[in-house]
């Protein structure tokens, strides 16, 4: 090794992060936790291979999960003086093989056409057998067919497979359709993402000479945020490796916050167990965060349990001290956002930069309520996760004309004033940007590519910066690398993974809804402290965390505030907590009943199965499970008998209610949630008999 390849590559590293870089070829698995630097050792790891000959550049494939990821290790690699190296996402890496291929694997015929997106097959396929289906309703089924092509599960295996699962549909409905949308595609000679990545591993597995020359091209792999691989792209890496060993993975299991799309920590927790002699590397300082911020992560993580715990990361804290996290909560929702958005405009003119603040919540629908407060208070906004940026109308215009302009250019002109002439077209100026709201949106994508100009083109002349700067941007629409927007980024807590801002705001820690209402399950519940372990990780700096008592101005109070923030974070006295005074209401809300609580541990229930059950989810249940048993018989046969779900009858919700609250008379049945007057006329009878001992059968067939 030369002294400036040591000089280079080996500087300004840390000791764990350098015995990354140094480890020898073979099986390394890395765990980085956030703001370790994980990016900083795996590039140089490669680089030190290169640079020391070790390892030729056209030999590496590096494996990202995002293409800003994959164009960010390019560019540092490129900074190191490592050219060559593959970096892509998982399907540019099959995409670019299998194209190569395809007259080979497909008979001289070139690659089947690949579709985006599969929501108007599914649709499509729903629509054949009769299912009425919304927008939404095709989207949950869609991410549903995608989770079980992820998961390498067959439209016949899928009832079995979704055993455990939340579904969409009944199971043998989403097979129905899922088997449908197979024979459209088939039908119409197109492959959906994940068929790119099979017909990669039949090429490469059931081809020799195919699997031979790929393997001959890449020897060394590395593979980045590895605790989001699921089955299929772990069965593509098995295919690409051959059994060879030379692969570096690195990941985080406290960052596994996928598993929904098929998604698997295992592959990263095994790793050593399943590479004998792996090399393993814990990363831990943080130079991300300040220690403020840090300790809060950590408290929130260190409650965590599950397979994920067993390899959990204490984060130590590297820069100097920063504030506090701040914690609040407010009367409703609407009042929530106008806070947030008041304490951007605060940051922004004490000197914080608009596209370093970003509000953080866990569901989409949150977005607008904090679009409309942005807005409001005239802060510029940008929502990440929506529309992408080279899809929007007024980006899609500003390209054809700047492309009309690079072909008309006059050498008098600089290339960025030639782009401000261009943008001017659709009524841009750079100096008078709109109020807040979606007009300063559209000001600030275009505005974006103006900055872009004069970073990548600058003074240069129109004819010769133009159409360099044309190509720029068609690279960068091709591999989705976005441009900076000046202006506060929006964005769902699965949407903000692997980035970072000076200033974030969590918004909406409410019980219901972080953690989500449907998550029930130990599993779900710990996806869910993940999901806001990784929203803390975000903050450099400052970090505000909120949720609001009610829903509306005016609406029913009492949430609690997110189980998963540590006691000593909450403020004293705050509504919902265990240190909250017993004062009584508003008078202007003293006619809205109070909220149902728990009859085990006394606490408010928010989530409609828990109000039927009076019960908690983290009480356990005390109902008779052999009388349980036969109410849902009774409900079985009689749901055969009338041709409805049985959950139109009665939902298991409400027969664990019965069978824990074991009701004598129809008034006592009639105050269980669930059990209401219509319900009460057709079944309270047969209830009440099966309560007190009757035989489900010998019940229906009396009523013949």
């Amino acid at each position: 090794m030369t002294a400036s390849v040591d000089t280079d590559v080996l500087a300004e590293l840390d000791d764990e992060q350098r015995a990354a870089v140094l480890a020898p070829r073979g099986p390394v698995c890395i765990l980085a936790g956030a703001g370790t630097g994980k990016t900083r050792a795996i590039t140089h790891r490669i680089a030190h291979g290169v640079l020391t000959q070790a390892t030729a550049p056209n030999h590496v494939l590096a494996v990202t999960f995002t293409a800003r990821a994959a164009g960010e290790m390019r560019g540092r690699l490129r900074e190191l003086g490592v050219t060559g190296v593959q970096a892509r996402t998982f399907h540019a890496a099959a995409l670019r093989q299998l194209r190569y291929f395809a007259p080979r694997v497909f008979d001289g015929r070139a690659m089947p056409e690949l579709i985006e997106s599969k929501a108007r097959v599914v649709g499509q396929a729903a629509a054949a057998l009769r299912l009425k289906l919304d927008r939404t309703g095709v989207r949950d089924l869609t991410g549903e067919i995608e989770w079980a092509k992820a998961a390498m599960v067959e439209p016949d295996g899928y009832v079995v497979a979704a055993a455990s699962r939340d579904t969409p549909l009944p199971p043998d409905q989403v097979a129905e359709v899922y088997a449908g949308y197979e024979r459209l595609k088939r039908r119409a000679g197109v492959i959906d993402f994940e068929d790119l990545l099979r017909a990669t591993i039949w090429a490469i597995e059931d081809h020799r000479d195919v699997g031979d020359q790929i393997r001959a091209q890449y020897r060394h792999f590395v593979v980045d945020e590895y605790q989001d691989v699921n089955p299929l792209q772990q069965r593509l890496l098995e295919a690409w490796c051959g059994g060879r060993d030379d692969l570096t993975v690195v990941g985080d299991a406290s960052q596994t916050i996928y598993s929904f799309t098929g998604a698997s920590a295992s592959y990263l927790i095994e790793f050593p167990r399943r590479h004998q002699g792996a090399v393993v590397v814990r990363l831990e300082r943080d130079y991300r965060s300040t220690p403020q911020v840090v300790g809060l992560a950590n408290d929130v993580i260190a409650a965590g349990s599950g397979v994920e715990a067993s390899v959990r990361l204490r984060l130590v804290g590297q820069r100097r001290g920063g504030p506090k996290p701040r914690v609040s909560h407010h009367p409703d929702e609407p009042a929530e956002a106008s806070a947030v958005a008041a304490r951007c405009r605060e940051l922004i003119r004490s000197g914080v930069p608009a596209a370093e603040i970003a509000v953080l919540f866990r569901t989409n629908a949150q977005s607008e309520t904090y679009e409309s407060a942005l807005s409001d208070a005239g802060v510029p906004y940008v929502v990440r996760g929506g529309e992408r940026f080279f899809e929007r109308p007024e980006v899609r215009e500003a390209m054809m004309l700047l492309r009309g302009a690079a072909r008309a250019a006059s050498p008098d002109d600089t290339a960025v004033d030639a782009v401000i002439g261009a943008l001017s077209g659709l009524d841009w100026r750079p100096d008078a940007p709109p109020a807040g709201g979606a007009a300063r949106e559209r000001w600030e994508a275009l505005a974006a590519l103006h900055r872009l100009a004069t970073e990548t083109v600058g003074s240069s002349s129109a004819v010769d910066g133009l159409p360099a700067f044309v190509d720029e941007l068609a690279a960068r629409a091709a591999a989705q690398h976005v441009p900076t927007v000046d202006g506060v980024t929006l964005a769902s807590l699965h949407a903000a993974k692997g980035l970072e801002w000076d200033a974030v705001f969590l918004v909406g820690l409410a019980e219901g809804t972080l953690p989500i209402s449907y998550a029930k399950t130990p599993h779900q519940l710990e996806e869910e402290r993940r999901l806001l372990y990784v929203g803390v990780t975000r903050a450099r700096e400052h970090l505000w965390l909120s949720w609001a008592a009610a829903r509306s101005p005016g609406g029913r109070g009492g949430r609690r505030p997110c189980r998963f923030l540590p006691a000593g974070a909450l403020p004293v006295g705050v509504p919902g907590t265990s240190a909250a005074p017993t004062s009584p209401r508003p008078a202007a809300r003293s006619g809205n009943r109070s909220l149902p609580t728990c009859r085990v541990c006394g606490v408010a229930l928010f989530d409609p199965t828990h109000r039927k059950l009076r019960r908690c989810g983290n009480c356990p249940a005390d109902y008779d499970e052999e009388l349980f048993d036969r109410l849902k018989t009774w409900r079985g046969v009689l749901a055969k008998e009338q041709k409805l779900p049985p959950y139109v009858i009665f939902t298991d919700a409400t027969l664990t209610a019965v069978a824990e609250a074991q009701p004598s008379s129809e008034v006592q049945l009639a105050e269980i949630p669930g059990v209401g007057p219509r319900k009460l006329t057709l079944y309270g009878a047969a209830l009440l008999a099966i309560v007190g001992g009757a035989d489900p059968a010998e019940l229906i067939s009396s009523t013949d």
